[in-house]
């Protein structure tokens, strides 16, 4: 699991019919600020953007039952409360 800040959204009109409805987001990775570090998750808790979140990888990201055979390596389960201390680590 990673965390990072939602920096956009990305819409994709092609895609998987499993996927026809999901949110997309695009997450930076907080460790290390750089175009290397971003990655376009599911949102399944309803974050936005300048949120500091939660993000699930690999199998992780489909342990919920709607998303366990959708094509999903990354997805957002969880918002940061309190953003104070991760400022700190960036």
């Amino acid at each position: 699991m990673i965390v990072g800040k939602v920096i956009g959204t990305l819409v994709s009109t092609r895609k998987l019919d499993n996927l026809v409805g999901s949110k997309f987001l695009i997450i930076e990775s907080i460790e290390k600020m750089s175009s290397e570090n971003r990655i376009v998750a599911v949102d399944q808790v309803g974050a936005g953007i300048g949120d500091y979140v939660l993000v699930a990888l690999g199998s992780a990201a489909r342990i919920d039952n709607r998303y366990k055979e959708k094509s999903i390596d990354a997805a957002v389960v969880g918002i940061i409360d309190d953003e104070n201390n991760i400022l700190a680590i960036q």
